[in-house]
């Protein structure tokens, strides 16, 4: 029991840690784009610096707090759908790593892409008001966690759900700085150890709700 509760614990911490440094990276990538925009004469500087910590450090942060936030979901009696608090910032999560992955990220390479050639820029409203959406949520989502509001959703059973065994914290921990240090050795973000545990764990989720039933 002591050992779960500190995996529990250290996992927590881990998610906490990487949220607060994925919202940390939305605010420098906004001041960044923000420098490139307003002063022409450090636009490439600061899109090519925009470009690595987006590459480096915000896609790798981003994926493990949403990775530790769903595994946390997923072996804790918490779930994903029984209390709107948690729904929400799993909805938020979801389109925040999709709004990243395939409208600001690509925006942000081809906008550096454009400035190492000396072409005009494309428009920066998409860079800017993605990374500023970006940070707003993070700390919306920050709020959520510490005042848990609103009751629970209206499909909650009844049977509260089990705590996973200590073995599925400590992968939580584990798969995601796992997944870092891989993507910082191959130069891109690779979350599949994390992907895999998720697998896991929602099968086994889903086998302890049909006992239960």
């Amino acid at each position: 029991m002591r050992s779960t509760k500190t995996w529990r614990q250290t996992a927590v911490c881990l998610h906490i840690l990487t949220s607060v440094g994925w919202m940390t990276l939305a605010v420098v990538l906004f001041t960044l784009m923000a420098a490139a925009a307003l002063e022409p004469s450090v636009r490439g500087s600061a899109l090519s610096m925009a470009e690595l910590l987006d590459l480096r450090l915000l896609a790798p942060l981003g994926n493990a707090s949403a990775f530790t936030g769903f595994l946390l979901c997923a072996a804790t009696p918490w779930g994903f759908f029984r209390h709107w608090w948690v729904l929400t910032k799993f909805a938020i999560t979801i389109v925040q790593l999709n709004a990243g992955i395939f409208l600001l990220s690509p925006s942000l390479h081809a906008a550096a892409d454009a400035a190492r050639a000396g072409d005009p820029l494309p428009s920066p409203a998409l860079r800017l008001a993605g990374t500023a959406c970006m940070a707003a949520a993070m700390a919306f989502q920050a709020w959520l966690s510490q005042t848990k509001p609103w009751p629970r959703t209206p499909w909650t059973v009844a049977v509260k759900r089990p705590t996973g065994p200590a073995w599925t914290f400590a992968c939580a921990v584990g798969a995601p700085l796992l997944d870092i240090a891989v993507g910082a050795a191959l130069g891109f973000p690779l979350p599949l150890l994390s992907a895999a545990l998720l697998t896991v764990l929602l099968v086994r989720m889903r086998r302890v709700a049909m006992r239960a039933g």
